[in-house]
């Protein structure tokens, strides 16, 4: 962390000297916090009170409502006080910021954003901790936790947040607060690892992230890539933004305001118009997200248009806004945009600036290539779609599989075919420009519906960058070259440490994700970790002790799920022929009730020969050496039968109907040798 201009400010009011400081750490177990606090209690001059959960009780374990207790004693004597919880939500900080309400403080955050490998190392190695975290099942505890992380933003009522994303922050962190004196404060705002353009550099875990959404990972669809030291925003004037950047796996699109800018069009006009095309769109494009985007913080266009969402009570979760470098959503923000619109001119050329100049020099000259190929040039109030190559940095580094150019009308006299002032004609044409973007995201989120619903592998809607639009023939192929789409859950499984929040378990062996489009009330799956075993038809007598291995794991989960739900009954299998390399097995609840579970295929890859149980894989290979395949297509398309009492049902929606009554057995050959697992079941 560089705190060249962090100096501590010692200027300004003698009032505002001697405010105490309520320092919220926040931080998975592990990260640092017990040290960070004592080392700031040990050098600092300034009186500090440590307020830890972990301890308050007289040295057990004690109550959220006891830190605000101390919170509150501490400093009505005048102490600056250190919050030693995790606090990795909003609503977990929210009472610590809400002493602001009866005490003249200024409430700090410190993210100590570690690695999740590194706070799983320590956690597990550690002992005699204070809450008893330690040995193996602190890492289950650490990723569990950390799939809840959302990060502290100050509209949240914060003065100053300070990221630190590695050892060398913190140590920084922990010098610049311990030479705080009672009359020196901190200036505010959000402070990081480095500094870009006025933003903050920090380091992110991607993915997943949150994520979110927020959030469970789709492991047979999410393509995670290595985190860097990247830049993000400052806070976001959107309340509503919980934990967006780890909702992954959804389609979204990230767009600026259309022609407020350079084309100077009536903001508050424009916000009515935006708000009135998403309220029109947004039950439009399947499972997609809109998110506008701007630069500023102080963004009166983000402002209108979350004030008129609200009115129109549209779902922020499909909608909302986002303070933020549009080619850098993901880096900067944590906000995994597929799709981002550009505010083109129109002859679709790169430079001019604002957005159009930001948005061609972030993709290189790919873009303007893969853009004369589709059109020379673009008329007010349409927009085009172009498909953006993969080696393109903004595909590589951002995440980005299209750009949408829109053009829309011109309200700036100093540039050509000026509307001067016909407001008439100029919300005709932004409306008209509105529609056709929106229009373009809904077709592309259709493509990639369509190729998860033609794909025989459950829970493949593709990863978050939708990378497998051409590629989707080849992934049928036995012998098939792995699309870039398709390595995710390799990815995850050989580096499990950079996808924290998409990982459930974490083991030698396997490592277990949740699904977020799962096709039942619970599936997970089990990931093999050995080299070299992609699918099934991989499977020889060698690999007998790594299935042997997700399947005791696997009825492990099955076990913790029954625990919670007794009625649930599960059944552990493979999939003959995945579409994402690196063998999985599918952990997954036989109520089959979900809104993802959408057509034929998705039924079938379940509950047809295409399904391997687990336990006849372990026994056929232990027997003959590799397991039997049933990858017929055909297997795909057979009539839609109860997993019960086998009758035939027209579609998807008759047969969700009959199973959610059918208490018919299920057929003997499911009952026979551990197929089925249930709370009677001796697990």
């Amino acid at each position: 962390m560089e705190i060249d201009d962090e100096t501590i400010n010692s200027t300004g009011e003698e009032e505002d000297k001697k405010k105490p400081i309520v320092a919220i750490l926040v931080g998975a177990p592990g990260s640092g916090k017990s040290t960070f606090c004592d080392h700031v209690m040990r050098v600092s001059t300034r009186p500090w009170v440590r307020v830890c959960q972990d301890t308050i009780g007289n040295g057990k374990p004690g109550t959220k409502a006891q830190c605000l207790a101390l919170s509150n004693t501490s400093l009505k004597e005048g102490k600056s006080i250190l919050i030693d919880r995790c606090n990795l939500d909003k609503e977990q900080r929210s009472d610590f910021i809400n002493l602001k309400n009866s005490h003249k403080v200024d409430i700090h955050a410190i993210v100590l954003d570690l690695p999740a490998k590194l706070c799983i190392s320590r956690s597990v190695k550690r002992t005699g901790h204070e809450g008893n975290l330690q040995g193996g099942k602190a890492a289950a505890v650490v990723n569990r936790m950390l799939q809840k992380k959302e990060s502290p933003k100050i509209n949240e009522g914060f003065t100053r947040i300070t990221f630190c994303y590695n050892e060398n922050d913190v140590q920084s962190a922990m010098d610049m607060y311990g030479s705080l004196s009672s009359v020196n404060t901190l200036p505010g705002g959000c402070f990081g690892e480095k500094k870009t353009d006025s933003k903050v550099q920090v380091g992110i875990m991607k993915f997943l992230k949150r994520v979110d959404p927020p959030s469970k990972v789709t492991s047979d669809k999410t393509d995670k890539t290595d985190k860097t030291d990247e830049t993000t925003p400052g806070p976001s004037n959107d309340g509503e933004e919980e934990k967006v950047p780890f909702e992954n796996g959804i389609p979204t699109l990230g767009f600026p305001s259309i022609s407020t800018a350079d084309f100077q069009f009536n903001i508050e006009k424009a916000s009515e118009i935006i708000v009135e095309k998403v309220e029109e769109f947004v039950n439009k494009i399947g499972n997609g997200r809109l998110v506008l985007v701007d630069l500023s913080h102080g963004s009166k266009i983000l402002s209108l248009v979350k004030s008129k969402a609200a009115k129109k009570n549209i779902d922020p979760k499909k909608f909302f806004t986002f303070v933020g470098d549009i080619t850098k959503l993901q880096s900067q923000g944590r906000l995994n945009c597929n799709v981002i619109a550009n505010a083109a001119n129109w002859r679709l050329k790169p430079g001019g600036g604002g957005v159009n100049a930001a948005i061609f020099d972030a993709a290189g000259p790919d873009l303007d290539t893969a853009t004369k190929k589709q059109a020379g040039s673009l008329s007010p109030g349409t927009s085009i779609t172009v498909p953006l190559p993969s080696t393109s940095p903004l595909f590589s580094k951002e995440g980005v599989t299209h750009v949408i150019h829109v053009l829309g009308p011109n309200m700036n006299p100093k540039r050509p075919n000026c509307l001067k002032d016909d407001y008439q004609k100029g919300c005709k044409v932004l409306r008209d420009a509105y529609t056709s973007l929106f229009e373009n995201f809904a077709s592309i989120v259709t493509i990639q519906e369509k190729i998860s619903d033609s794909d025989g592998d459950v829970g493949t809607e593709r990863n978050k960058k939708f990378k497998g639009f051409t590629e989707e023939s080849e992934s049928k192929k036995v012998n098939k070259e792995w699309g870039s789409w398709a390595q995710a859950l390799y990815k995850i499984a050989m580096h499990p440490e950079k996808h924290g929040n998409g990982v459930i378990e974490i083991l030698d062996d396997v490592v277990v994700l949740n699904d977020v489009y799962p096709k039942a009330q619970k599936h997970v799956l089990v990931v093999a970790r050995a080299e070299g075993v992609d699918r099934l038809s991989d499977v020889r007598e060698e690999h007998l002790p790594i299935l042997r291995t997700m399947h005791a794991v696997g009825m492990k989960w099955a076990e913790t799920f029954l625990k919670e739900n007794e009625s649930l009954i599960f059944r552990l299998g493979y999939h003959s022929e995945p579409s994402m390399r690196q063998l999985h097995l599918h952990v997954i609840s036989q109520d089959f009730d979900s809104k993802h579970l959408k057509n034929k295929k998705h039924w079938n890859s379940f509950n047809s020969p295409f399904f391997r149980d687990s336990v006849d894989v372990m026994q056929e290979v232990s027997e003959d050496g590799k397991p039997k395949l049933n990858d017929d297509e055909k297997f795909m398309s057979m009539e839609l039968r109860c997993n019960r009492c086998r009758s035939a049902h027209p579609n998807i929606p008759r047969l969700k109907s009959h199973i959610a009554i059918c208490k018919s057995p299920f057929p003997d050959h499911l009952l026979q040798n551990g197929r089925l697992l249930h709370a009677s079941t001796k697990l």
